[in-house]
């Protein structure tokens, strides 16, 4: 049944979708970049002026071929303009753009697309779209997906470094050419539906090994990138490499020089140094500025490739050219297995009051283990309230944030899942006999995301805590991590949106704190009481703390809640 055209009920509105629309859009605001007046046209009145601000930063941005920072720009402006159109399909367009860069700066992926035939990768492609079908959040649009593939295709054929591994001797005017009639063949076709859409992919792929002799396998994973970053911001395809290292940071551990970094144009910038890694090791320290990776400058392929490039296989070595403000120095350093700590900064700010501190980096397997390791290190010494330091936490394993708001919540709900599968419904609860009794601060800012707003979120709807800060991210859903039987590698899907205790949605609506302070710059992840306004309010406010009397009114709220999905979901 899932081949057939969908043409009765609320569906018909579906059928017969033509692809074409879509793909040109797209590439026409591909090729206006600059174009003041079509930008006019498509931006809400009220924000016109910050608008045209972002989109020209933007695309000064995409004209340096500086696709990732694009991407940021893009991506913050949409928190605040969420249904922005524009905005939109410009990220879209800077996500298919940096998503080539470093599919073609991957070792793994560039292997995979030479050790595949036309059609294993036709099969691979059949997988991803049937675990799109099976598990994602929402109902696939296929149209979409099949344009999103398309126009991947499309930046790809005009990309150099495609071209050089796949059509070598190509010209300009043949790649206009081969554009050109492929969307005719997307002006004739019509996608409702997944077996369509693989369709499609296999027809402009078998097209082009004809015409060009470009091989049908370097195609199809092009479609394949171009389906799942359709989806949302969130969804990605994932080459063995970032497969393999993904699950590593899941464990706690991966393979690198174990370094934390932010990108600039021409440099990169060495925010933290993982004590132990070979960073470490080798003498770096924070506010080394990386000047090139392998004798190639990081002005000259990009901050974004060269970060990739530090990735490797274990026991590989790296040649780094560094600048610490007394001149370039160049040294190897090899590439190593490093343990990522996600409990870090251990210790008493207030041993007066007895105030406690713990900053989670991230949530992994061996989050709950350290977190309670720390919390008797703490009660050793003392500590009679705790703050929690969240504050540019992406997030991590939603069990692992379960676990340690575990910790804290004596009872009731912590977080729910609801996604399309029934089997993504579940309600997470309090189930600890002990919990910890200190009064609870919590930390969080704007970069404080998913695993950080769940955890959050349930002391802040259990009343267990006080958040200082700013509003967290909003990142509100759940992406499960699938693996790719036939070729390797995987995929990351939304599966599922979570809500608060209470039934709040998190998603673009985030965790308001109670007590706000407004950070200068982007946090730095020390907590350094003298210049770090939110750790003196975080203090200030567990100072003030009583003694713990837990009001507790969740289950009543949560039955209004739970009422209200089942029947939205008839």
């Amino acid at each position: 049944m899932d081949f057939q055209l969908r043409t009765l009920g609320a569906v018909a509105a579906l059928a017969n979708r033509r692809i074409t629309p879509v793909i040109i859009a797209m590439i026409l605001v591909m090729s206006t970049v600059g174009s003041t007046a079509i930008a006019q046209s498509n931006l809400p009145k009220t924000s016109s002026t910050d608008i045209d601000s972002v989109l020209r930063n933007g695309r000064s941005l995409e004209s340096d071929g500086r696709w990732g920072e694009a991407l940021g720009v893009y991506q913050a402006a949409l928190k605040s303009d969420p249904k922005n159109e524009l905005l939109k399909t410009r990220r879209a367009v800077s996500r298919i753009h940096y998503d080539l860069d470093r599919r073609y700066s991957d070792a793994s992926f560039i292997q995979s697309v030479d050790n595949t035939d036309g059609a294993t990768a036709a099969s691979v492609y059949a997988e991803v779209l049937l675990k799109i079908q099976s598990y994602y959040v929402d109902e696939p649009d296929w149209a979409e997906l099949a344009s999103y593939g398309l126009t991947s295709l499309e930046v790809a054929l005009l990309s150099k470094d495609f071209r050089a591994k796949h059509l070598p001797n190509i010209t300009a005017d043949q790649i206009q050419t081969q554009i050109m009639q492929n969307r005719a063949v997307a002006d004739n076709t019509i996608v409702n539906t997944r077996h369509e859409a693989y369709q499609f992919a296999n027809t402009i792929a078998l097209s082009l090994e004809q015409r060009v002799g470009l091989r049908p396998q370097a195609v199809t994973y092009e479609f394949i990138c171009g389906a799942i970053s359709a989806l949302d911001p969130y969804s990605a395809f994932m080459s063995n490499n970032q497969y393999n290292e993904t699950m590593s940071q899941i464990e706690g551990n991966f393979v690198g020089l174990g370094v934390e970094l932010r990108t600039h144009s021409n440099e990169l910038e060495i925010v933290s140094v993982i004590p132990g890694g070979s960073a470490d090791i080798g003498g770096l320290v924070k506010g080394d500025r990386i000047l090139a990776v392998d004798q190639q400058s990081v002005d000259a392929v990009g901050s974004e490739r060269a970060a990739d490039m530090l990735r490797g296989t274990e026991g590989s070595f790296v040649a780094l050219t560094i600048d610490r403000g007394n001149g370039a120095k160049k040294l190897n350093l090899e590439r190593r297995r490093v343990e990522i700590p996600s409990v870090d900064q251990v210790s008493i700010k207030d041993a007066q009051n007895g105030v406690g501190y713990i900053r989670l980096t991230n949530f992994q397997k061996t989050t709950a283990r350290d977190f309670d390791a720390a919390l008797w290190k703490l009660h050793r010494k003392g500590m009679r309230s705790l703050i929690v330091d969240v504050r540019g936490n992406p997030g991590g394993l939603l069990s692992a944030s379960v676990e340690v708001a575990d910790r804290f919540v004596t009872k009731g709900v912590i977080v729910s899942t609801r996604g399309r599968n029934t089997l993504e419904n579940y309600t997470h609860r309090a189930n600890l006999a002990r919990t910890w009794r200190v009064p609870l601060v919590v930390l969080v800012d704007e970069n404080s995301a998913s695993a950080s707003e769940i955890f959050a979120a349930a002391i802040c709807d259990h009343k267990r805590g006080k958040i200082v800060g700013t509003r967290s991210y909003g990142k509100g859903s759940v992406q499960g991590i699938f693996p790719l039987t036939v070729a390797g590698g995987g995929v990351r899907l939304t599966t599922a949106k979570f809500y608060s205790p209470t039934g709040r949605a998190i998603s673009q609506a985030g965790v308001n704190a109670d007590f706000e302070v407004m950070q200068q710059g982007k946090y730095a992840g020390e907590a350094n009481e003298d210049s770090d306004a939110g750790l003196r309010m975080g203090i200030e406010v567990a100072r003030r703390a009583q003694p713990l009397a837990i009001q507790n009114d969740v289950p009543t709220q949560r039955q209004n809640f739970e009422y209200e999905s089942v029947a939205g979901r008839r």
